[in-house]
């Protein structure tokens, strides 16, 4: 059964969002995700505090933060502590950093320290004692369980990373030939590695609109391989072009730049260079048996989890189809 989720733009007003959470849940969304940058929105975890207190079921988690935004020790007591008020469904989302750190100037971290960063996680949230930066801590109180790891990963040496060590993977598109050539990398390292593939999540994560009318569709969600190109350009200047598909890195050719004042903006001018095959490939537009047709591409690819950025406007509307159209086709 694959599971639905969404993920807000934190720069709603609270109630809204958890107004949306409570209709999400009760529409049959089980996992609820908000992006982790605290320069460009608000603060991921008092919003994610108050999901948990008006829901039930749903599991939550940052989509994504990473080991440079707050020092490890912060997040894991901010995961430990959630995992206590909500009753242990608290997930880490986590990847190198994109928005939070180049929009002060900064590049993303190492795979390195990000692997190191989920196992101090792991061992302090299961109230372990580490040494960290040469002194030995333990957090005592955290009794709530260790948080499921997902990985944020585009490329074959982040993919390599999630297959020895994610709980999950988080794919930033609802590509499924993307997505095949992803999850080839990453079952791999797990084959190696001695682990089940099947223990791995799959998160295809992309916005979605349902509408007849394409090209009006196609407009309110051009922002996101706009998004996703900065990672493009990113795998472009750490691997030869053979190394990569030109289904993901063609269209990041034409591109002039990417303001970043503007991330995730349904209209942002810096998303114009997006042509509308990618938007297609990229995201999921037109009406609900297109939906469900791509989904269930994705879920044969094994895909557990399809995750709806929530940027249009209208995201209640969006929540209402899918909970009435789409996910009772999975059920």
């Amino acid at each position: 059964m694959m599971d639905f989720a969404i993920t807000f733009k934190p720069d709603m007003p609270p109630e809204r969002i958890v107004n949306l959470t409570r209709q999400a849940e009760a529409a049959g969304f089980t996992y609820g995700w908000s992006f982790d940058s605290h320069v460009l929105w608000q603060d991921p975890y008092p919003l994610l505090t108050l999901m948990a207190l008006n829901t039930k079921s749903m599991r939550f988690g940052t989509c994504v933060t990473n080991p440079a935004v707050r020092d490890p020790t912060v997040t894991a007591s901010l995961l430990a502590t959630l995992n206590r008020i909500s009753g242990g469904r608290m997930v880490l989302g986590i990847g190198r950093g994109d928005s939070s750190r180049r929009v002060m100037g900064q590049k993303p971290t190492t795979l390195a320290q990000l692997e190191q960063t989920v196992d101090l996680i792991r061992d302090l949230t299961a109230g372990k004692p580490v040494v960290y930066q040469d002194q030995p801590i333990q957090m005592t109180w955290a009794d709530g369980g260790i948080p499921p790891a997902w990985i944020a990963a585009y490329g074959p040496k982040a993919l390599d990373c999630v297959g020895r060590i994610g709980d999950g993977v988080i794919l930033q598109f609802a590509d499924p030939d993307l997505i095949e050539w992803c999850l080839g990398f990453m079952r791999e390292s797990a084959a190696k590695a001695g682990r089940r593939v099947s223990d791995i999540e799959v998160m295809a994560a992309a916005p979605v609109w349902v509408s007849d009318d394409l090209p009006a569709a196609r407009e309110q969600v051009r922002w996101f391989p706009a998004l996703v190109s900065n990672h493009v350009v990113d795998l472009i200047s750490r691997y030869e072009p053979s190394q990569l598909p030109e289904a993901l890195t063609a269209y990041v050719r034409t591109r002039e730049g990417y303001d970043y004042r503007h991330h995730a903006k349904v209209g942002s001018s810096h998303s114009e260079f997006v042509p509308d095959e990618i938007v297609d490939r990229y995201c999921i537009v037109g009406s609900v048996q297109d939906h469900i047709g791509r989904l269930r591409r994705l879920q044969d690819l094994g895909v557990t989890q399809f995750n709806i950025y929530l940027m249009s406007g209208e995201e209640e509307k969006t929540v209402e189809i899918y909970g009435n159209e789409v996910i009772p086709a999975f059920r």
